[in-house]
């Protein structure tokens, strides 16, 4: 049986370097541009009318208390027991 070692070729070569013909890197030439119109835009003409008068209206500030009945802040409701001075008396 004949080892790997024996079978292994070493070849050994000289080269002269000559260079070969040399071609120039490659230029890019863009196209020209083409230039198109703008478009056409048709605006429909402007429509002038009167404004419409606003009439404000009217305010109602209520009446006296004892027309409204109590409200959450009074000392009369008793969901707000126990906050602030004297709210236990209500």
């Amino acid at each position: 049986m004949l080892s790997s070692a024996a079978l292994a070729r070493v070849d050994i070569g000289v080269s002269i370097g000559i260079p070969g013909v040399v071609y120039p890197a490659p230029v890019y030439v863009a196209p020209a541009p083409v230039y198109a119109p703008p478009p056409v835009v048709h605006y429909p003409a402007p429509v002038y009318v009167r404004p419409q008068v606003v009439y404000p209206a009217p305010v109602y500030y209520g009446g006296p208390r004892y027309y409204k009945g109590h409200r959450h802040y009074d000392r009369g409701h008793r969901g707000h027991r126990g906050h602030g001075r004297g709210h236990w008396r209500d």
